[in-house]
């Protein structure tokens, strides 16, 4: 038993029943979706308006004080690091995903399912890195091969190596709307690269992307971050010519972009829109199931490209990405953390041959290119692990496993929300699990009116949820920010039976 599992912490009757047996459901196969059902998304959206509408369940003070004593007494480790880090590093985290309240933890393991941090603590992990450990954390099937690599070549070369070659053939033979592929440092920077590339081949400069979606922290992308309609509220530090040709669009509302690009074409049109297959945030703003081939069609009308950011859905989704799960075809793919296992320097730019051409590389070419470089771009360590990681989701069929875990944890919430009479909502999107307790990211923020006026609560909201993912944290489950959970290969049925009674017992504080 886990170090937290017996360590003093708040402490309730556990009653949660878990979900129907995995030995119910059809067996897993090749075929089988990442992504069983797409959530009735109507009613979805009633239930959370519901949510911000009426007061905030927080964590009970009492309770919370309980929660709060846990980390003083289990995390000294962490603590202590934290401390340090915050003497050589702004804010005391290199990553945004290291935020946890109260303060960051510090992991020395990670192992399948769980996380361990360095005062023993061991957690299940739903955070998987924000999302790219589709297998679990260091499957020996991509830490061998890796290893391999390293004792006869080492992590890189500055020349072509073999697996560039069949991580790219591998990935061309997946998703749909991949017929070349380049390769790149990161997410952000492959999205630089895409909007780059549908400007060249276009010869337009608008870029729209649907509002609230986070697609890295390029300059031109960082506009209406994670609150749709927020325009420059972010942007600090970001010249305004850099956004000047950047607009955004809300969620679910195809007319609205049909405006958009109707106005646009008047002063010379759109080259490309972007969007989240499953929503802005992975779905926290989830789409309706045919938004994004409402999305094709008026690009198509237009003659804008489609840009599908896949860094999280990308093999996540399925083999084929959100594209092959919606069955509409990008003509530019983005793909990130998802494409190498979890192994840094990962990030692709995917599309059509026609278009992939104008990313020739090389130095001195006379035809129209779009420039795009990086000496580490997929150097042999990145790309030896994207290939057997890929090689080991196709053969385990992962996406599935991971979705069938996903399907059986929002189960398990959706039972224990509904005995407790909470107001709290959970859905997924096969492995990308969703509970909104505070529901900040869902207020209405579409005009600066509205903006103004929530800002306040939103401060509130974002609070409760900071210490909702503390709760979950002190009872053994890590987080993506208290209100998104990443599920994978390693979740087995009782690694999430364990969770639900784990969250269980948080439920209980409110």
């Amino acid at each position: 038993m886990s170090e937290l599992a017996t360590a003093p912490r708040p402490s309730v009757a556990t009653t949660a029943s878990p979900p129907p047996p995995a030995g119910a459901e059809s067996p897993i196969g090749p075929d089988t979706p990442a992504i069983s059902a797409w959530p009735d998304t109507e009613q979805l959206y009633r239930r959370l308006a519901d949510l911000v509408a009426q007061p905030m369940r927080p964590i009970r003070p009492d309770a919370m004080s309980k929660v709060l004593r846990w980390f003083d007494a289990h995390c000294q480790g962490s603590k202590q690091l934290a401390e340090r880090a915050c003497a050589v590093i702004p804010g005391g985290v290199q990553h945004n995903l290291s935020f946890n309240h109260p303060f960051p933890l510090a992991m020395s393991r990670a192992d399948g399912p769980y996380l361990t941090d360095v005062d023993g603590n061991r957690y299940i992990d739903f955070l998987q890195a924000g999302g790219p450990t589709l297998l679990g954390s260091n499957p020996a099937a991509v830490r061998e091969p890796v290893k391999a690599l390293l004792d006869h070549c080492g992590p890189v070369t500055g020349l072509l190596h073999e697996y560039e070659v069949k991580l790219a053939e591998l990935v061309c033979r997946h998703m749909p709307g991949v017929e070349m592929i380049r390769l790149l440092g990161s997410g952000t920077e492959a999205v630089m690269g895409a909007v780059r590339l549908a400007r060249t081949v276009t010869r337009r400069q608008r870029v729209i992307k649907i509002g609230g979606a986070y697609h890295g922290w390029s300059d031109q992308l960082v506009y209406g971050m994670r609150l749709p309609k927020t325009g420059r509220m972010e942007a600090t530090g970001i010249p305004r010519g850099a956004t000047a040709h950047t607009q955004e669009c809300l969620p679910n509302d195809p007319e609205a972009l049909r405006r958009l690009l109707r106005w646009n074409r008047l002063r010379g049109g759109t080259a490309a829109v972007i969007l989240e297959p499953l929503g802005p945030e992975s779905g926290t703003r989830p789409v309706h199931r045919n938004f994004n081939a409402q999305v094709r069609a008026l690009c198509d009308e237009f003659g804008a490209l489609l840009i599908f950011d896949e860094v999280v859905t990308g093999f996540r989704a399925g083999m084929g990405g959100a594209q092959g799960y919606f069955g509409v075809t990008p003509d530019l793919t983005v793909l990130g953390k998802c494409l190498t296992g979890g192994y840094p320097m990962a990030g692709a730019i995917g599309g059509r041959r026609e278009l992939m051409m104008s990313l020739v590389g090389g130095i001195g070419s006379t035809t129209r290119r779009a420039f795009v470089g990086g000496t580490l771009s997929a150097n042999p360590l990145t790309c030896v692990a994207g290939y057997h990681a890929l090689l080991e989701t196709e053969r385990t069929h992962a996406p599935a496993v991971a979705g069938r875990a996903g399907d059986r944890l929002r189960r398990g919430l959706d039972e224990i929300i509904q005995r407790r009479g909470l107001p709290y909502v959970a859905y997924n999107m096969g492995s990308v699990v969703h509970l909104q307790t505070s529901g900040v990211l869902l207020l209405d923020t579409s005009s600066l009116w509205k903006l103004i006026k929530v800002k306040a609560e939103a401060q509130r909201r974002k609070h409760m949820m900071e210490e909702m993912g503390a709760a979950y944290t002190a009872h053994g489950i890590v987080s993506v920010a208290g209100s998104r959970f990443y599920t994978s290969l390693a979740d087995t049925d009782a690694v999430i039976d364990d969770a639900l009674h784990r969250f269980d017992d948080v439920f209980a504080l409110v």
